[in-house]
């Protein structure tokens, strides 16, 4: 209950922020305001204490289970009638109760609603995307010291440092450009180098030193150019920040605790000054007493920690300094650089002689360091301490990590309490960094873990561990480079994690997925539709809407493509199977796994699945690729969660198929039938398990490719029952639809000598039918295929009796997506058209074709207000395919109908132009068959016909494909002859026709 508490919590307030930005969206558009949201959204912390407390009431009472008519009374009782209505509360029920026995317990409610929470969470990660490439580009560098620390140039040239002075450039794909060792050896001691920074408008190095001394190196040659030495302390860590036009600070934290600036001013002179300086091995020096009292410098000590300064960094946007170290009472510290006691230090200088004032301004200055106010600087206390830190202006959020493996997200104005606590590192964090243009945080722990949070959701999107990213050694670097969008990571290696960023959409493209979807289905009970993509996640959309109400990913073994679903027969459950060899049963309203079945000896593809009742018995069917029929027994007294097949048939072990079996379907309440690679089709009787006909689909000779002898593919996808003639048993009517090679459907007939009635090819292009659907009178067929048309036939009448000469009644056609239609379902009972395709979307369609509109896009639509229908518009991507080019009847011969539009919708002025503009039109038509006269009739060719003879466009009513003007040609008396181009010695027309041919 806590846990289920915690997470509704934070769930419920992203939610009811969404809810309100609807509510005012609704306000704005008729069509948002008939759809309802869920009411499991709707229910407020104090409203789920109050369910919990009155199912522990009804429990005490002897009543451990709820009905819906309880559950009504219970939840309107807690949530106030006004609040809930009562079809959703329904509706509700029948979700937590997917196993229809009427009764839940609030172990049930309280199973659903975290599954709920936790999968919008998924899902919203899923919607914001952002990953590492991996595993990561990694460079080998040589054996020494570690790294410690890496930096970027504003050309993405990568700066290392090693603790022994080594100084190297990397190009962005690490390609080293060069390197030296800056520190001169010597027989007395070595150096060590703390850390660096680059002063980027004098072309310099700041390199701070374990013996107290800032050097600074030219970039260009690493030549030495000076040093301040005399530091107070072991400078630890070093920030720089060019205040004004020839004004800086140079910042460095020590093992003492203590902030340390240096304000330059009159920097160019000032350098050139000490570099005339006498040198000290080998550099000009300069101690930090004697720079302090020069006019153009000013030197700051605040003694602000309580150990050793881990971080700091001065952010010129908030003017103040940030710094963190691992004592808890002082971990962060936002402070002013200046300070209140300095400027009244400062006044009473000014008051006194001008020769004293250096002087005294250079013992306050190296003296003990001072302590800012209690007004100029805010303290955060960190239990224990602070490691890493990264500030955000733009999101007014620092983040903070160390060895307590939490990651806090404050308000750099509310130290008391951190806005957000991030845990999911299982070492101490390394490394935090907030990226403003993705509003995420990135972060890195000691165990080279990668991760990647969002920053509005608090959620961690993405992690990579050492075993995923690639990443060995101990790490002892990161730096984030914005402008490649890369992380730099230095271990015994150097390496870079590159975001991997998605190409950004056109925005007028529509997906319902990000990966092809390879199935879905249409859910009556709750008026849902489901689809499953490739890349293993399923969608639940409205209906009547289009809005996705839900989703859940990784849902088969390794993010195996879910190739097929359908549902049981209560519509509570979705059953789907995978290329992982698996068959899953969900409550899909919330992603539980219910089930898994699959063989114990082999997990080859499923391909299709099937939810049938044998004798009052309710079996799951799976087929694919290990050639049998599967049959699961499914009953709700199984609380195994790993189920094996029951037996196979007899005659599916010996004359069942001996390819792989692609489609399944069922005629209640005996007939199975079931397809296969090489083209045969078997119709299996379900109550005995034997076979009752067998079908081989033909191929013609013409098939076979002469040179190759290699035949075209022969498969069967897609198999249909037209059950209204399938239960007339003694009919010899053609009863079953299948697809086949060359773009032929065929016909077949259960009860005849002759099984092949008939077949045809519904496409003029040949292209295969990938999907077939019939209405429940089994009146109209609609065929999809390869290309993305669907056409639709009358066959009421086709196929009743004898051979069928001809094709049934063309009824017409138009192009529904881009690419590979993969599914078709008519949804009788509101005359709608369910299609999904290979192109990444899913979309509705009426009966006549009139566009709907697609899946997951802005704008909401409602089914029973057709104004509210993308129509007569089409999909963007359709609108621009060249392949969607409606053929005219002149060029193309004898047209099916057009394109997008029926033929009957086209205007009397493109059917009978004027006398004017026919003359016209005759003189195009013969001029461009003269240049196809001699090509050979491709796809593409006809396409380059269509584009130049349909300009004739009308002159009143818009038209999808209206671009230009068409103006009439006047009357011209005389006659006009084609330029003799033999003076250029070749026809370019000619010439241009006979290249496109051959390329």
């Amino acid at each position: 209950m806590k846990e289920l508490l915690k997470g509704q919590q934070r769930s419920h307030s992203i939610g009811l922020m969404e809810n309100i930005l609807e509510s005012e969206n609704q306000r704005a558009s008729p069509s948002r305001s008939l759809w309802k949201g869920k009411i499991e959204q709707q229910v407020t912390l104090e409203q789920l204490q109050k369910l919990h407390a009155a199912f522990q009431e009804l429990e005490i009472n002897g009543l451990k289970y709820l009905d819906i008519e309880n559950f009504k009374h219970t939840v309107k009782k807690c949530m106030g009638s006004h609040n809930a209505n009562e079809d959703q509360i329904e509706t509700l029920f029948m979700k937590i109760d997917y196993s229809a026995s009427g009764k839940i317990q609030w172990h049930d409610f309280c199973t659903y609603m975290h599954l709920e929470y936790t999968g919008q969470d998924e899902s919203s990660a899923r919607l914001k995307g952002t990953t590492f490439s991996l595993p990561a580009t990694i460079q080998d560098i040589p054996h020494g010291d570690p790294v410690l620390r890496i930096c970027s140039l504003s050309n993405s040239t990568l700066i290392t440092a090693r603790e022994d002075g080594t100084i190297s450039f990397w190009s962005p794909q690490l390609k080293q450009k060069r390197s030296k060792m800056v520190f001169e050896k010597t027989q007395k001691k070595s150096k060590w180098l703390m850390d660096f920074a680059i002063m980027t408008p004098y072309n310099k190095l700041i390199l701070a030193t374990g013996d107290r001394e800032l050097q600074l190196f030219e970039i260009s040659n690493f030549e030495p150019y000076l040093q301040i030495s005399g530091l107070e302390a072991i400078p630890l860590n070093l920030d720089y920040c060019c205040t004004d036009p020839d004004e800086c600070m140079i910042l460095y934290g020590d093992d003492q605790g203590c902030v340390n600036i240096l304000l330059l001013r009159s920097v160019g002179e000032l350098l050139r000054t000490w570099k005339k300086l006498p040198k000290m091995e080998h550099l000009p020096n300069i101690s930090l007493a004697h720079a302090a009292l020069s006019s153009n410098v000013t030197y700051i000590r605040w003694k602000v920690h309580g150990d050793w300064v881990a971080q700091l960094n001065y952010y010129d946007s908030i003017k103040a300094i940030i710094s963190a170290s691992s004592h808890e009472p002082t971990a962060l510290v936002i402070g002013c650089i200046v300070g209140a006691t300095n400027i009244e230090q400062r006044m009473k200088e000014i008051k006194e002689h001008r020769k004293d004032s250096k002087a005294r301004k250079g013992q306050a200055s190296l003296g003990t360091p001072s302590s800012r106010a209690e007004g100029d600087q805010i303290v955060f206390r960190v239990h224990k301490g602070v490691k890493t830190f990264a500030f955000s202006k733009k999101n007014n959020l620092i983040v903070t990590g160390g060895m307590d493996r939490i990651i806090r997200m404050w308000n750099p104005y509310m130290p008391g309490r951190p806005t957000g606590m991030l845990r999911s590192h299982m070492t101490p964090v390394f490394y935090v960094y907030i990226s403003e243009e993705d509003n995420k945080i990135f972060s890195m722990s000691t165990d080279n873990t990668v991760k990647i949070w969002d920053i509005q959701d608090q959620n961690c999107l993405f992690t990579a561990c050492s075993k995923n990213n690639g990443l060995k050694g101990e790490i002892s670097a990161c730096h984030y480079i914005s402008s490649t969008r890369s992380l730099c990571v230095a271990t015994d290696t150097l390496a870079v994690l590159h975001l991997r960023l998605c190409s950004p959409l056109d925005p007028n493209l529509v997906i319902s997925h990000k990966e092809p979807v390879l199935c879905c289905k249409y859910n009556k009970v709750f008026r849902h539709v489901v689809s499953c993509s490739e890349g293993s996640v399923i969608k639940v959309w409205d209906f009547e809407s289009g809005k996705n109400l839900f989703e859940f990913g990784n849902a088969h073994h390794g993010g195996s493509a879910i190739t097929c679903l359908t549902f049981d027969p209560s519509g509570r459950r979705l059953i789907t199977g995978g290329r992982d060899g698996c068959l899953k049963i969900w409550n899909y309203n919330n992603g539980q796994c219910l089930h898994t079945l699959k063989r114990e000896d082999k997990c080859e593809e499923i391909c299709d699945c099937a939810y049938v009742e044998v004798n009052r018995n309710k079996y799951i069917i799976g087929v694919g690729w290990d050639r049998k029929i599967n049959m699961f027994y499914d009953s709700t007294d199984n609380f195994h969660h790993l189920q094996k097949p029951q037996a196979h048939w007899q005659d599916d072990i010996s004359h069942g198929h001996k390819e792989d079996i692609l489609c399944i379907a069922q005629c209640p309440p005996t007939l199975l039938a079931t397809s296969s690679y090489d083209g045969e089709i078997i119709v299996w009787n379900m109550i005995s398990g034997h076979i009752c006909h067998k079908f081989h689909t033909p191929i013609l000779p013409s098939s076979v490719n002469t040179k190759t002898f290699q035949a075209v593919d022969g498969s069967v996808t897609q198999v249909l029952f037209l059950k209204t003639r399938a239960v007339k048993f003694e009919s010899a009517a053609s009863s079953l639809i299948s697809n086949g090679p060359e773009g032929y459907i065929y016909f077949w007939s259960l009860f005849s000598e002759n099984p092949l009635v008939t077949r045809f090819t519904p496409s003029r292009e040949k292209s295969l039918i990938s999907s077939i659907a019939v209405t429940a009178d089994d009146s109209y067929l609609y065929a999809a295929d390869e290309d993305g048309y669907v056409y639709v036939y009358d066959i009421k009448e086709y196929a009743l009796q004898d051979i069928e000469p001809s094709a049934p009644k063309y009824v017409k056609h138009w192009r529904a997506h881009l690419n590979l239609v993969l599914s078709l379902e008519i949804i009788d009972e509101d005359n709608i058209l369910l299609s999904c395709s290979a192109d990444r979307t899913v979309r509705l369609w009426n009966l006549v074709g009139e566009y709907i509109g697609t899946f997951g896009q802005a704008e909401p639509w409602e089914i029973f207000t057709p104004a509210s229908w993308k129509h007569p518009m089409v999909p963007y991507e359709i609108l621009l395919d060249p392949q969607s080019m409606p053929n005219h009847p002149v060029l193309g011969g004898e047209s099916f109908g057009t394109q997008i539009t029926d033929k009957e919708e086209k205007t009397q002025e493109a059917e009978n132009p004027s006398p004017r503009l026919s003359q016209v039109i005759d003189d195009m038509k013969e001029e461009i068959n003269k240049q196809f006269s001699t090509q050979a009739p491709s796809r593409r060719l006809k396409h380059e016909r269509s584009k130049l003879l349909n300009g004739l466009v009308s002159h009143g009513r818009p038209n999808t494909y209206h671009s230009i003007n068409y103006y009439e040609i006047d009357n011209f008396l005389g006659n006009c002859e084609k330029p003799d181009l033999s003076v250029l010695g070749t026809d370019i027309f000619s010439a241009h026709y006979q290249g496109a041919a051959e390329t």
